[in-house]
């Protein structure tokens, strides 16, 4: 009993940030607390701090990905620009990502949301994501989607159609090669796809990840969310964990309904805000 109470104290305090080290030398269960805390904090994860930023561990590669669109404005593809330096695991066990919006060094936190009394509070639900899909069956295809995730990336769809529409043409090849490819652009990880309705979901093999994006909009670029790819697990302000998936869009202008995710909420800013600027040119 007293080793399992050791056990529990030193992993609680230690995860707060607590040096427990004296007693740490004389318990070999407090050691191996200690080795498999480090352990933990170097995987790969994000943990969101109560209204401030997210915190990142675990050396996940930060770059920057730029939306390509058509000459009609369709949101065809992401190009990766550049990746910016992060502290390295023996400088840092994380780097911190602005969740309010202030920042003046983004996507980095600069400690701007303590000035501006950021209301942070996590509204999204922590459920799975298979218990709201709406799933569409077609011949040789089927497609699942949680529009409580879509942040109105635009990727399901072009001047011409949506994968809605296309689902009555899946006997085509090409229609379900073309759904598929607009599925696996989809940032939010809002569609889904699977070949079959007894075959498990296929999801794009992405790297692990954040990307800070810039999308290209008709109005002109603006910021887009931070990008989360490869399944990195999200954590609550509370220590509640968010469903682990492969394509996570995070909010980070502040201003999203349901934060963490990103709710198109920058989108709408950002734009109303370069017509103001160009109606007063």
């Amino acid at each position: 009993m007293e080793s399992e109470h050791l056990k529990r104290t030193i992993l609680t305090y230690t995860l707060k940030g607590y040096n427990f080290e004296s007693k740490l030398k004389k318990s070999k269960y407090g050691q191996e607390m200690t080795n498999q805390v480090k352990k933990n904090r170097q995987d790969p994860r994000i943990e969101i701090e109560i209204d401030g930023p997210y915190r990142v561990y675990g050396d996940v590669p930060l770059v920057h990905k730029t939306q390509v669109v058509s000459e009609y404005g369709e949101p065809l593809t992401w190009k990766r620009e550049k990746e910016y330096e992060t502290p390295r695991s023996d400088q840092s066990d994380h780097y911190s990502l602005c969740r309010c919006g202030h920042s003046k060094d983004k996507p980095f936190c600069d400690g701007s949301h303590v000035e501006e009394n950021f209301d942070g509070k996590e509204t999204a639900a922590i459920g799975k994501t298979a218990e709201r899909q709406f799933v569409q069956e077609g011949e040789g295809l089927v497609v699942k989607r949680d529009g409580y995730l879509c942040m109105l990336s635009g990727y399901c769809g072009n001047r011409k159609t949506t994968i809605g529409r296309m689902m009555n043409q899946t006997a085509e090849p090409a229609v379900r090669a073309e759904i598929i490819a607009m599925i696996e652009r989809c940032p939010s990880g809002t569609y889904t796809y699977a070949m079959s309705s007894d075959e498990a979901d296929i999801e794009p093999d992405l790297p692990v990840q954040i990307a800070a994006t810039t999308e290209i909009t008709s109005d002109g670029p603006i910021e887009g969310s931070l990008w989360v790819t490869g399944n990195i697990p999200v954590e609550r302000s509370d220590g509640k964990p968010f469903e682990t998936r492969n394509r996570v869009t995070l909010c980070n202008c502040g201003k999203s309904c349901q934060k963490p995710l990103c709710d198109g909420s920058h989108r709408r800013m950002q734009q109303a805000e370069l017509r103001r600027k160009k109606s007063q040119s």
